[in-house]
């Protein structure tokens, strides 16, 4: 099936209908399945890449095998070296020509040499002279480093900053765990935060124009992989944390937080998942604008719960409405009347307890709520927050499915999250856009998997229970006789 197979940054191979091809593994080019083709290559990409692309002869494992001698498909290095993606390191099984060398396969490809690395920085260096800035700046002295600073064209210096960031991300934000990382989410949850103060990211103004020439120029230099997992969509796939670039690149000072998560982190790019950090907030209405003006806030402002408690208790003993002979009960004024009962209660009620008060208090406020994820700023937004909503869906053939909704909210990849639960239940996943709602996806993956998502949530992930909700819906485990 055509969703199964991706396209590689290089080209789709050109095959025609009736065509033999065989079937190959990420990064062995040794085949594991005899296929010919059901249309041709325009034919697949003019359809969007579904449907059934080829028709499987003979596979890995089948009865033909079994009659043979059994014997397991041998590794097989790729024919060149990657420069700017290979078609042999495909995430899933991609047609390649089953005679030897097809012409195809060596399109552009005449420049290659035993000085490929070579070649690779002075295609990056034809295309983008400036890219010279990602090399550390460290070895230069303050004097050195200002001058070039001073005689730089405003779009060299916009360049330098995007390599700076892009270093900078690499080595203190981003982790193993997160790849593959798509590339809109790599440029603003991670990149954008490395921003100096004072700057920001704009990549019309540098001589890449698009982030995605910049990304490629990257790949160029062998620092990371980008490839189309889905149409139109780019994810970064690898990245040579073992890279000079990488390595010899200097935090700016001014990143505390950046430096503890570079610390946290090891050669390989692991890093322990940080748990978001949510807060409950409150926003003051109109209603209730008399109770806090005198604290100095109107309305919208948006105060925590411990700021509420403060000001209605100073609010409470600066009106010396404190009962004399009972100091647990308020008396109610004009003010508190108006704003915290309702028109039944006004001509029955003149005293309140403080935990009454406080709470009358915090139900007439509008709600907001603060997330604060590891090594990015607050995000404050109106409402309160979604759970992480599980659900059990059936499909045909009474087949059923599992939906993940709302892991954005909680700084969560959701193409991240599937990837993982896909190698943990060997079952496909795919991302989905959540019906209703704008910029939103969900996690989609084969059968009742709540058992291994909640497992991943809470043991992994360290969410707390009160976040997700579903989880009741899990398959009842079959007690051993």
């Amino acid at each position: 099936m055509l969703p199964g197979v991706v396209v590689p940054p290089s080209g789709f191979p050109q095959v025609e209908q009736g065509t033999l091809c065989a079937v190959t593994l990420p990064g062995n080019r040794a085949p594991v399945a005899v296929a010919v083709a059901t249309m041709s290559t325009a034919e697949m990409l003019a359809g969007g890449m579904k449907g059934k692309g080829f028709a499987v002869l003979h596979t890995y494992l089948d009865h033909l095998w079994e009659y043979g001698d059994k014997s397991c498909p041998p590794t097989l290095a790729p024919l060149v070296p990657d420069c700017a993606g290979d078609e042999e390191e495909q995430e899933g099984k991609g047609p390649v020509s089953s005679s030897p060398p097809a012409p195809v396969q060596h399109v552009d490809m005449g420049h290659l040499s035993l000085k490929e690395q070579d070649s690779c920085a002075e295609l990056g260096k034809e295309e983008l002279p400036e890219n010279r800035t990602a090399e550390p700046a460290e070895n230069a002295s303050p004097e050195e480093q200002q001058e070039p600073e001073e005689s730089r064209t405003p779009q060299e210096q916009m360049d330098a900053l995007f390599s700076q960031c892009f270093f900078h991300a690499l080595k203190c934000k981003v982790k193993k765990a997160d790849l593959p990382l798509l590339t809109s989410t790599f440029l603003r949850s991670h990149m954008f935060s490395c921003c100096p103060a004072g700057q920001q990211l704009d990549i019309k103004k540098s001589s890449y124009k698009k982030f995605s020439k910049f990304l490629q120029c990257m790949q160029n230099q062998k620092i990371l992989k980008v490839k189309e997992l889905s149409k139109g969509v780019e994810s970064i796939v690898e990245v040579d944390w073992k890279h000079p670039d990488i390595k010899a690149f200097a935090v700016p000072e001014g990143f505390s937080s950046a430096s503890s998560a570079q610390d946290s982190k090891n050669e390989d790019g692991e890093q322990v998942y940080h748990a978001p950090e949510i807060t409950p907030l409150y926003g003051v209405p109109a209603k209730m604008i008399p109770l806090f003006q005198e604290a100095g806030h109107g309305k919208g402002s948006v105060l925590s719960s411990n700021e509420v408690r403060d000001i209605i208790i100073n609010y409470v003993k600066t009106n010396e409405l404190v009962d004399e002979t009972n100091k647990n009960f308020v008396k109610v004024n004009a003010i508190l009347c108006d704003c915290l009962l309702d028109k039944s209660e006004q001509d029955e009620i003149s005293h309140l307890k403080w935990d009454d008060l406080l709470s009358r208090c915090l139900d007439r406020l509008q709600s907001f709520y603060r997330v604060t994820c590891f090594g990015q700023e607050p995000v404050v937004r109106k409402g309160t927050i979604h759970p992480i909503c599980v659900n059990i869906e059936k499909r045909s053939a009474n087949k059923k499915v599992t939906i993940i909704k709302n892991l954005e909210l909680y700084g969560l990849d959701p193409q991240c999250v599937a990837n993982m639960l896909q190698q943990k239940v060997q079952a496909s996943a795919t991302i989905t856009p959540v019906p209703g709602a704008k910029d939103r996806v969900q996690v989609q993956i084969q059968g009742n998997q709540i058992h291994h998502l909640a497992k991943m949530l809470l043991e992994e992930f360290h969410l707390p229970r009160k976040h997700i909700r579903g989880l009741e819906n899990a398959p009842k485990l079959r007690q051993k006789k």
